[in-house]
C-alpha cells in the first residue's frame, strides 16, 4: 500500500493514499497515517483537511498495528468540577496550510449557556502565529477579567510561552502583547488537550479555523 508524506502541522506523517495519490479516507474523512516511514510503524488517524501534500513520491510500506485506543481519556474535555462554577471557558486553535501560508483562527468562549465563536482568517504566517493570536482574541473577548477563566489549547508551544516562562525565540511582539493581556487576569489558567482525538470543541475550534482559511481562499 502506497503512503504519501504529508504536513501535519508542524511535523511530517506519512498517510495512506490509493495508486492515483489520492487520501484514503473513512466516512469520517480520517486518514490513516504513521509518524515514521517503516515496515510495522503503529497506525494512527487525522482528518484529511488537515493534512498538506510535500509533492515527494509515495513509499511502499507495510504499516503495523492501530495505536492504543486512548479516546476514553482524551475525548472527553477536562471535567467542569475541577473549575469554579463562575468560570469563563475559552477554547482555541490555530494554524496554517501549508506552513507557512495562508492561516486563519478558532475559538469558542463558554460563558455558563452562552456560547460565543470566533473565526478570523491572519493572512499568511505559520502554525505558531496562528495558535497564538487565537488565544490572544479569546482573551481579548472576556470582559470581567477577575473572574476565573480556563484556556484550552493543543499547542505545547503557546501554553510553555505563557504558563511556564518559555522565551520566546520567535514572535516576540506578538507573544509579548499576549503576556500583557494575561497579566491583567486575576486567575487565568491553560489546559493542554490532544489534538485530532475528538474533543468535541477542540475540533469545533479546528473547522473553524479551515473556515476562515476557505472563505479567504
Amino acid at each position: 500500500m502506497p503512503w504519501s508524506r504529508h504536513r501535519l502541522r508542524d511535523q511530517d506523517v506519512w498517510a495512506k493514499v490509493d495508486t492515483s495519490g489520492a487520501l484514503v479516507t473513512d466516512r469520517d474523512g480520517r486518514v490513516e497515517i504513521v509518524y515514521k516511514p517503516a515496515n510495522g510503524a503503529k497506525v494512527y488517524r487525522a482528518g484529511a483537511r488537515n493534512l498538506t501534500p510535500t509533492g515527494e513520491a509515495p513509499l511502499e510500506l507495510v504499516a503495523g498495528e492501530p495505536a492504543p485506543e486512548k479516546a476514553d481519556k482524551q475525548k472527553t474535555a477536562p471535567r467542569p468540577t475541577v473549575a469554579p462554577p463562575n468560570a469563563v471557558h475559552v477554547w482555541t486553535d490555530g494554524g496554517a496550510r501549508p506552513n507557512p501560508g495562508p492561516c486563519g483562527l478558532g475559538v469558542v468562549i463558554v460563558d455558563g449557556d452562552t456560547r460565543k465563536e470566533i473565526s478570523e482568517f491572519l493572512g499568511t504566517g505559520t502554525n505558531q502565529i496562528a495558535e497564538l493570536t487565537a488565544i490572544l482574541r479569546g482573551l481579548q473577548a472576556i470582559e470581567d477579567k477577575t473572574r476565573p477563566t480556563f484556556v484550552y489549547s493543543d499547542s505545547a508551544y503557546s501554553i510553555g510561552l505563557l504558563s511556564q516562562a518559555w522565551k520566546a525565540k520567535a514572535n516576540v511582539e506578538l507573544v509579548a502583547a499576549l503576556r500583557e493581556v494575561c497579566r491583567a487576569f486575576s486567575d487565568l489558567r491553560f489546559v493542554k488537550v490532544a489534538a485530532h482525538t475528538g474533543i468535541p470543541l477542540n475540533e469545533r475550534c479546528d473547522q473553524l479555523v479551515g473556515e476562515a482559511i476557505t472563505r479567504r481562499r
